[in-house]
């Protein structure tokens, strides 16, 4: 097994794909929190004074200490975290289009040992991505929001940690479906208009439509969201009930609207989104690694 990991740093090291994905990587990071902390810097003008204060008044303090620096820093890690997914689904579709994938699976004592080094190489990388969001939008979020609206040390740390989390399974998630589809052109097109586009707008249409604030936590775009930005939520009283807020003083549109904004509508907290998107994770993986068990690779 060891080999195998090692052969596998030295595929994924030997082309220019790593830094390639890793560069726009930590741009957009970079570039939505300076945007996003810029906006939300002035919460009044961001939220609406009224709701501002709304919230202010349940978590007991006021709108100027409101830790705004999380929606930004929320929302800028999931855009660098996106970018975990498609190198992930490099991972095995990426052999199959080289065509790589014959010599990989007859060199190696059985395809199961070559999906396991794939899963712990993969999970490396994605570690590695995650460090580049959380960095990219913790300096964005530093130089635009001021020091009052900042989180705290504490929170800094969990949504840090949260974010490591959520591209390591994003990476897996990525070569599930790579391994699925047998293809990176395809899912890497999907994973665009999916994550980016559709589902998107099926959780406003729910929301607004048909009243389903849950719909965002269950899909995979949002459960992979609400890793990272049901911490965010939490931090304004918009999920569970951390800095003393309860729920039902909250209006149900305002709640909903704080989580859209740390990027987690619907979310029901970190590890429940967690939970959700490792099973969606896991139903990819698996279905990957049973078609390519008996897959045709002459």
């Amino acid at each position: 097994m060891g080999n195998l990991i090692k052969a596998e740093f030295r595929k994924t090291l030997s082309l220019n794909l790593w830094w390639a994905l890793a560069i726009p990587a930590f741009l957009a990071a970079l570039v939505f929190s300076l945007s996003w902390g810029a906006s939300v810097n002035d919460f009044n003008d961001f939220l609406g004074n009224s709701d501002a204060q709304e919230l202010a008044s349940i978590l007991g303090i006021s709108v100027d200490t409101m830790p705004v620096g999380m929606l930004s820093l929320g929302r800028a890690i999931n855009i660098g975290v996106f970018f975990a997914v498609l190198f992930g689904v490099t991972a095995l579709a990426g052999e199959y289009r080289n065509k790589t994938i014959s010599t990989t699976f007859l060199t190696a004592p059985n395809r199961a040992s070559v999906l396991s080094a794939k899963m712990i190489t993969f999970s490396v990388w994605g570690l590695f991505y995650g460090v580049v969001a959380v960095a990219a939008a913790s300096i964005g979020t530093a130089i635009t929001v001021d020091s009052v609206g900042l989180p705290t040390a504490g929170q800094w740390l969990g949504i840090g940690a949260t974010g490591l989390l959520a591209a390591v399974l994003g990476t897996l998630f990525g070569v599930g479906l790579g391994a699925v589809w047998n293809s990176v052109t395809g899912p890497t097109v999907f994973l665009c208009l999916w994550m980016l586009l559709i589902e998107n707008i099926l959780v406003m249409v729910a929301y607004f439509s048909a009243e389903l604030d849950w719909l965002g936590g269950v899909l995979p775009n949002g459960a992979l969201n609400g890793i990272v930005g049901a911490v965010g939520a939490e931090a304004f009283g918009a999920i569970g009930s951390s800095w003393g807020a309860n729920l039902g003083d909250i209006d149900e549109d305002l709640q909903w609207a704080m989580q859209f904004f740390a990027g987690a509508p619907g979310a029901f907290s970190w590890w429940s989104s967690a939970l959700i998107f490792l099973a969606w994770t896991m139903l990819f993986f698996g279905s990957g690694w049973t078609a390519n068990q008996n897959r045709d690779i002459t």
